[in-house]
């Protein structure tokens, strides 16, 4: 039994209203006895949250986009006994609460939240700080810093980064070094994209289910002729598992990466763009536990 909870939600993100979250409290209070409300109006403000508070309460819950579960995560990963943490869709992608198995619709998220059904789920770590679910250079940073603040409400930016990826015909190509758990590979990529959770931009990856438990990072190097292919694989809407047969995507699965690039590169971290190459990746397995849905694997 929770008696003791923390809603965070972001002020300025636009896709919440007074009525979705009178409804959202009016759920969640029902089942727990106490519930802070504090609403976030800048950047770093969840994360300093989430350190003060985060060890005070049984239960924490998020209401926003990915990247205000990112700025969260930074805030609970590192902490002795971070809360159970729900997570509930008030971005434009949603990407982390999809892995989660959460309904898309904030009241019916809310009554799966008060199930209490969970899961101990593992967290990227990316040059000493955490992702949900990907770290990425290349075409997925870039089209994430060019995109402008119109589209990028409209959108979000992994939206617009899929719709890029549509209509992209070439793609300036970087020099890589990438050295894993089997090895290391070399040459030249457009995008390179390692993923702790299965989806991107709202589509599903065709990674395993147990991709959120299995302590491993999964990573395609994509190179310029792979472009084509990449586009046939965010375009399923089936999750099936997937290798690529083709030398212009390389599927790895490891726990731990460094990758390297000719020149400084910056990165993409679940939307979120403030860290740059070199960087050493990796995972920690069932370092938070999660409030989930009923169909997420492992």
């Amino acid at each position: 039994m929770y008696k003791k909870g923390m809603l965070i939600y972001n002020g300025n993100a636009g896709s919440v209203d007074t009525t979705q979250l009178g409804t959202v409290l009016g759920v969640l209070s029902v089942e727990l006895p106490e519930l802070i409300v504090r609403r976030t109006s800048e950047p770093g403000e969840a994360k300093k949250l989430c350190r003060e508070y985060g060890e005070q309460v049984d239960v924490l819950y998020i209401l926003g986009g990915d990247g205000t579960v990112h700025e969260c995560i930074n805030g609970l990963a590192d902490l002795e006994r971070p809360p159970v943490i729900g997570v509930l869709p008030g971005g434009t992608c949603n990407d982390f609460s999809r892995a989660l198995a959460m309904p898309q619709q904030l009241a019916r998220a809310a009554e799966v939240l008060n199930e209490r059904q969970t899961r101990t789920l593992d967290i990227g770590t990316a040059n000493g700080h955490f992702f949900t679910n990907f770290y990425g250079i290349g075409l997925i940073s870039e089209t994430s810093q060019n995109i402008n603040a119109d589209i990028k409400g409209a959108f979000g930016k992994l939206g617009y980064f899929l719709s890029t990826l549509q209509t992209v015909r070439t793609a300036q190509p970087f020099t890589f070094e990438l050295e894993h758990d089997e090895g290391t590979l070399s040459g030249e990529a457009v995008m390179i994209y390692a993923a702790n959770g299965r989806f991107l931009g709202t589509n599903p990856l065709p990674f395993p289910q147990e991709a959120l438990q299995d302590g491993l990072l999964d990573v395609l190097i994509i190179r310029e002729a792979g472009l084509p292919l990449l586009r046939e694989l965010l375009s399923r809407k089936s999750p099936e598992n997937w290798k690529p047969e083709n030398s212009n995507i390389e599927y790895i699965r490891t726990s731990r990466l460094e990758l390297r690039t000719d020149q400084p590169m910056p990165a993409d971290t679940d939307g979120e763009i403030y860290l740059q190459t070199p960087a050493q990746l990796g995972v920690l397995p069932g370092k938070l536990t999660f409030l989930i849905g009923d169909q997420v694997g492992g």
